[in-house]
């Protein structure tokens, strides 16, 4: 999981924390987070302040939908899966999961990395239980969403990437990092494309009820028509701009 400018991503808390957002905890983490980039425990500390009824309310949502249910049953654990580099070596040029498979090994990353490092902040995301099979795959999910949503690794792109998955989750954790980025930005241009990001997530199809183990193999950009996900125009030009 990259760093973002003090706006990392991270998956929701595997239950809800309490009957009530805790909104204190959460303010503090990201204060923390603001004055040290690094410091990613702290977008834990957010996420299980905040995302923990998103979690559950999302892990809902996806038994209504058609496939929802058998996805569910099936808990296909999709850190296992992307981390399979076999399989992954048999999807073909072009698709999602050759998108995926070279976005990874550009930036020599592991499905692994994030999910050990939301063991250290959140043990429960570990239990066999539903809501914890959704934080995993919320989780597991991160860099496949870099790939349909065209946003690199750079801070801005974590950024927006953060801005999307609120669109997406409703997560009040990701609203609340994405807010930190563009405030510590200050720069119209970073604050259009967090803007833009959310509007893309909202318009985009539910990307939480999708099967990944198709998707992987679909054509990137019949995928992206698909599924309603626009060009991140406002982040390419943000991104001329910041490298001007």
């Amino acid at each position: 999981m990259a760093m973002v400018e003090g706006a990392p991503t991270a998956a929701p808390a595997a239950r809800p924390a309490g009957a009530r957002l805790e909104w204190g905890r959460a303010l503090r983490a990201l204060r923390r987070l603001l004055a040290d980039s690094d410091d990613t425990a702290q977008v834990f500390e957010i996420m299980r302040a905040l995302n923990g009824r998103a979690n559950v309310r999302n892990y809902d949502r996806l038994l209504a939908t058609r496939e929802g249910g058998r996805i569910a049953y099936q808990r296909v654990e999709l850190a296992e899966r992307l981390m399979d580099d076999a399989w992954l070596d048999t999807l073909p040029a072009g698709s999602v999961g050759a998108g995926y498979r070279a976005f990874v090994r550009d930036e020599r990353l592991s499905a692994d990395g994030l999910a050990q490092i939301s063991r250290q902040r959140l043990a429960q995301i570990e239990e066999a239980h539903p809501h914890a099979w959704f934080g995993r795959r919320t989780r597991d999910l991160h860099d496949v969403w870099h790939v349909l949503t065209g946003y690199g690794r750079d801070p801005l792109g974590e950024a927006c990437l953060v801005a999307f998955s609120y669109a997406q989750t409703r997560g009040l954790g990701w609203a609340l990092i994405a807010l930190g980025a563009a405030w510590r930005a200050r720069r119209w241009s970073v604050a259009r494309a967090i803007w833009q990001a959310y509007r893309r997530g909202r318009a985009s199809a539910w990307l939480l009820g999708e099967d990944y183990e198709t998707l992987l193999a679909e054509p990137l950009e019949a995928a992206r028509r698909r599924l309603g996900i626009r060009p991140p125009t406002a982040y390419r030009v943000a991104v001329a701009k910041l490298g001007g």
